[in-house]
Parts: C-alpha cells; structure tokens; sequence
C-alpha cells in the first residue's frame, strides 16, 4: 500500500510541475526577454554617438608596380617539337 501511495505522490507532483511549468513559462520567458533588451539597450546607449566619433585618417601605402622592361632578358625560349 505504501508503494502505491508512493507513486502516486510522484505522479502528482510531476503533473502538478508540469501545469505550473506551462502556466508560468511564458511570463518567466517574457521577462528574461525584458531584462536582456535592457542590458543590451544599456549597452548601447553607453556606446559614444556617431558625430561625436573622431574621424581617423587612413594612408594607403602601395608598392609601384614593376614593369617589366622589354630589354629585360627574362630567359630563353626553347621551341618543342613533337615526336612520333
């Protein structure tokens, strides 16, 4: 008798939870929805506006570009011929 009594505080329980998990989940997601959109909010609201940003100055430095010189001598052509 006792291990009967025993299951069926245990079903209780577990469909006791799982009601109160389905009525109450909502408003616990609700708010941990809240509380982060006000940390990020936060957050970026602390960033510094854009006009008040310092403008930085961005020097390129490119190599000139090599031209080959046609007096170059690069290297020797060599003509293949096939062989059959």
């Amino acid at each position: 008798m006792a291990f009967l009594k025993t299951i069926l505080i245990i079903l209780l329980v577990y469909y006791l939870l799982k009601f109160l998990a389905k009525l109450f989940a909502p408003k616990i997601l609700n708010y941990a929805a809240k509380k982060t959109e006000s940390h990020f909010r936060q957050a970026f609201d602390n960033q510094r506006p854009f006009e008040e940003q310092e403008e930085e100055s961005v020097i390129i430095n490119k190599k000139p570009s090599r031209k080959k010189a046609d007096s170059e001598k690069v290297g020797e052509y060599i003509d293949f011929e096939e062989l059959d």
